[in-house]
């Protein structure tokens, strides 16, 4: 689109200018004013609604001369301008035309079928047609996906003339196997590679099998997992060794990811600095240097020291079964298990401090990524952390106490990413509000040890009055935090509990494998209390309610776009002990259920998946809706549910299929590719069902399925490649 010009104005009159409703007026003799006046203004009055027509006639003409720029355009005017030239409008467009009035109004929907940024930037897009760093734009604007373009015409095996080898474009084209390149065989099957291979018949867009390596063939590799930076978190020692280390505080493996750079220029091709790329061994010990270090993709300091661990101690190695012995001063790191060890003569005394990027798919459960929070200018704030007043979270909670404020509202902010170990008792009165929750930038991690040998050490939350009134009933936010070693129990007459962006760590803690450390154990024990659980953007384990079903009314449960983890789909996700129905009634919106549900009802339940059977006491209530809940459940009515639209005979083929159901790995939750395309796009605006819904990733494969159809050469057989 042209842009627009600058020194170009609509020619005004001077008086007319100001929006002033007494501008007519003041244009009038002023013996006619005075005689108005004495009238009691009539003529004044007349002439402020001609001037108020005569603006809103100014605007129009104004904006008709806007229309005519695609940046300056009204939102419902951009497809009139993208037809102008030839801009096609996505996939899924028809489904935006029936739902668009409601959710966001006539702008929201011009939009949404003609973007702003699509329609500006048509014209160049096609003037740049079949190159690939313009492939690699479209991956970025359409889907929000970080790739990589490859001709894969030019990793074809051919015979070439040896008089010409190693000079001229062929000579450029990749070549076989080279057994002694250990550089070159890392590299091998992913989007780096530079060997070449024989012919594939097969089509790089099959979907099926994909190929691609044909003379016509071009690949667009693309990561879908984002890349989540961690600083200043404290690494797990390992308990049976003080000189081994693992870069995740819970003692797992994690693999370390890249942190992506951006690109130097639009006609750059993207490198592995470029895109959130699994780091390995290998890539590692060629490029240390660019990798480790601060204010890169990972940094090892110890003893609490300001500097990082010198380049030259570090040696990159296989830490597998830990066999791998570092000598004296030496520091072993293993990229792709994110393991550490130290010499066992050299290990540290005062602990180990890690920054790194590890992979997930959205930001859920806590991170350093950005979160929507609304200003408490009537909130006390007590931080916590390094070079803050408190360094323990009991010690600002008992500061909060002790001020008896009016208003009884305090936040509890814990300024950087470090581990708290300490025993948390928050004991409520009537109108506390109260929230711990974790600073912009940061993800602190609550570890709750074995303090007491008779009792269990959870973080209790109690309200201590039992006579207080509905509306005085004390809340408590959790926000932003990870909580490891136990769980949280909930007593007494309690307003709200309401758990955002945190991890509970499903099982407790978790094995070096990912295995969960105690999988029979809750994340959340809700004992005799009237709290109103709310859950958003979160992780956790099972949920146990415990109450009185004669005398009390049920709890209400919240689950938003969040993980309910029973670590089994034969396991109790939520219940009531010894496996009964727990008094509570559930509201789930878009929520992955692992494990089974035993619930006094369900008073809605949509774009959700339970991998274990559900079961409610009273039918009667509620809606289940475009939802997944296996075969024998006992549920309320449902509305176009799965697998119960595939039918009975295909009730074997339409299931969840995920690519990992274990907390702790980068595709923990997420549908797999081969999942039934009924519960990919099974969402009732054709998104896939589960926690993960708000991705959109059907949407965004099919958006940028049709945009690499437009912009490749005819003749072209493109496809898309998913890395992560």
């Amino acid at each position: 689109m042209a842009a627009k010009p600058t020194d170009v104005e609509l020619e005004t009159p001077a008086a007319v200018a100001p929006r002033d409703p007494d501008g007519l007026a003041a244009l009038l003799p002023r013996w006619h004013l005075l005689r108005d006046a004495d009238e009691g203004e009539p003529l004044r009055a007349l002439l402020a609604v001609i001037a108020e027509q005569l603006d809103r006639v100014r605007d129009g003409v104004q904006q008709g001369y806007e229309d005519l720029f695609v940046e300056t355009a009204v939102p419902w005017v951009l497809p009139y301008l993208g037809d102008l030239v030839g801009y096609r409008t996505l996939p899924g467009y028809e489904r935006v035309l029936t739902t668009g009035l409601h959710t966001g109004g006539r702008a929201a929907l011009a939009e949404a079928i003609a973007p702003r940024r699509d329609v500006a930037a048509t014209v160049a897009h096609r003037r740049r047609k079949g190159t690939l760093h313009l492939l690699e734009e479209l991956a970025e604007q359409v889907a929000e996906w970080p790739a990589r373009a490859v001709e894969l015409s030019r990793h074809v095996a051919h015979t070439q003339p040896v008089k010409l080898y190693g000079t001229g474009p062929r000579g450029q084209r990749g070549r076989l196997v080279d057994l002694r390149d250990g550089a070159g065989l890392a590299l091998a099957g992913g989007p780096f590679e530079r060997t070449a291979r024989t012919v594939d018949v097969r089509r790089a867009d099959s979907a099926r099998r994909q190929g691609g390596w044909t003379p016509a063939g071009v690949a667009l590799f693309v990561w879908r997992l984002k890349a989540h930076s961690l600083t200043s978190s404290p690494a797990y020692c390992i308990d049976r060794a003080r000189n081994l280390y693992t870069f995740s505080i819970l003692g797992n493996d994690t693999p370390l990811v890249t942190k992506p750079e951006p690109e130097p220029s639009p006609a750059h091709i993207a490198a592995v600095d470029n895109v959130p790329a699994f780091i390995t061994r290998r890539l590692l010990h060629d490029r240390l240097a660019d990798y480790y270090g601060p204010s890169k993709s990972l940094v090892v300091r110890r003893d609490g020291e300001d500097q990082p661990v010198p380049l030259a101690d570090i040696v990159v190695a296989d830490l597998s079964d830990w066999r791998y012995r570092p000598r004296r001063g030496q520091v072993a790191l293993d990229p792709e298990l994110g393991r550490i060890a130290f010499g066992s003569r050299s290990a540290p005394r005062q602990g180990v401090w890690v920054d790194y990027h590890h992979a997930f798919g959205t930001d859920m459960g806590g991170g350093e990524y950005a979160r929507d929070r609304e200003p408490r200018p009537d909130a006390d704030f007590y931080r916590v952390g390094p070079e803050q007043p408190y360094h323990r979270i009991m010690d600002a909670y008992r500061a909060w106490q002790e001020a008896r404020r009016p208003e009884r509202t305090g936040i509890i902010e814990i300024t950087h990413s470090g581990a708290y170990q300490e025993q948390l008792d928050f004991d409520l009165d009537p109108g506390d509000r109260l929230e711990l929750r974790a600073a912009e930038g940061t993800r602190p991690v609550i570890r709750l040890l074995d303090w007491y040998s008779n009792r269990p050490d959870a973080l209790n939350i109690r309200a201590v009055h039992d006579d207080c009134a509905p509306h005085e009933r004390p809340r408590l936010v959790l926000d932003g935090l990870l909580v490891a070693g136990r769980g949280i129990n909930v007593t007494g007459p309690m307003g709200a509990v309401v758990v955002r962006h945190s991890t509970l760590v499903p099982g407790w803690s978790l094995e070096p494998e990912c295995e969960p450390h105690s999988p029979d154990e809750p994340s959340i024990v809700l004992d005799r209390t009237t709290a109103c659980l709310q859950i958003e953007d979160s992780i956790l384990g099972t949920i146990e309610v415990i109450g009185d079903e004669v005398s009390e009314d049920p709890l209400h449960i919240h689950l938003r776009d969040s993980v309910l983890d029973a670590t089994g789909d034969d396991r109790e996700a939520l219940s009531a002990p010894d496996c009964r129905h727990a008094h509570a009634v559930l509201h789930l919106h878009r929520v992955t259920v692992i494990g089974e549900v035993h619930a006094h009802a369900v008073e809605i339940a949509e774009n959700s998946v339970f991998t274990g059977k559900l079961h409610v006491a009273r039918r009667g209530i509620g809606c289940l809706r475009y939802s997944y809940v296996p075969p024998g459940s006992r549920t309320p009515r449902r509305h176009r549910c799965q697998p119960d639209l595939a039918g009975p005979e295909q009730a074997g083929r339409v299931r969840p299929l995920f690519t990992s159901v274990r907390y702790g790995t980068p595709w923990y939750g997420q549908l797999a590719d081969r999942c039934a395309e009924e519960i990919r796009r099974g969402a009732d605006d054709g998104a896939e069902l589960g926690a993960f819904h708000d991705l959109y990733r059907p949407q965004r494969e099919d958006a940028l399925r049709a945009r690499l159809a437009e912009y490749t050469p005819a003749g072209t057989d493109a496809g898309i490649f998913f890395v992560t």
